[in-house]
């Protein structure tokens, strides 16, 4: 704002979506005066600050993934980050090395470890011609099948499997954009159940 309080200086951007998908995302802001440069993932937005100012006082200390319970009042509402962060620079300065060799002084670190764990999911790309075969389980009266999957595409076979002594099988497929169950059984009257979602 200015000195008077009358003028809005509250700026606030929004920008990328679906960022919440375990993959590396890079950001970078640069600030000359009251024009910014925010890019993520190498896509660049450019904006200006509301106000009058065109210089920051960073009264107070800068902190990366959150606050410590202290913090102040005015971002109570908001959660820590959960996640890994790598390569963090302030002003040419690498913070995450600095604060790993213990040379960032004066600092505070809340119960970092300078490790990131990686998730044991393991993603498959399947196309139109490609698919997984795994070894059945013959005379087992128990089913169990999960699985994440993601698609652009409204129509697709999931997981098939035939049953023992050909008397049927099960299906789970997309279509039209819902996942559909079939079970066949051939040895009663009533020989199909169809479940969709």
């Amino acid at each position: 704002s200015n000195q008077l309080g009358s003028i809005y200086g509250h700026t606030s951007v929004m920008t990328g979506s679906l960022l919440d998908d375990h993959h590396w995302h890079s950001i970078v802001i640069e600030r000359h005066g009251r024009n910014i440069n925010l890019t993520l993932d190498r896509h660049m937005q450019h904006f200006r600050t509301n106000g009058e100012f065109d210089y920051l006082d960073l009264d107070y200390e800068i902190t990366f993934g959150g606050l410590p319970f202290s913090g102040k009042p005015s971002s109570n509402s908001r959660k820590n980050f959960k996640g890994c962060m790598e390569s963090i620079n302030y002003n040419g300065n690498n913070i995450t090395d600095l604060a790993k060799r213990k040379k960032l002084e004066p600092s505070n670190v809340g119960n970092l470890s300078f490790s990131c764990v990686e998730p044991h999911t393991v993603p498959v790309f399947f196309n139109a011609t490609s698919y997984l075969e795994v070894p059945g389980r013959p005379s087992q009266d128990l089913f169990s099948v999960s699985f994440l999957f993601r698609t652009w595409n409204p129509s697709g076979l999931l997981v098939f499997s035939n049953f023992a002594d050909d008397l049927g099988n099960v299906e789970i497929d997309i279509n039209e954009g819902k996942v559909s169950v079939h079970i066949n059984v051939t040895h009663v009257k009533k020989n199909r159940i169809d479940i969709s979602s």
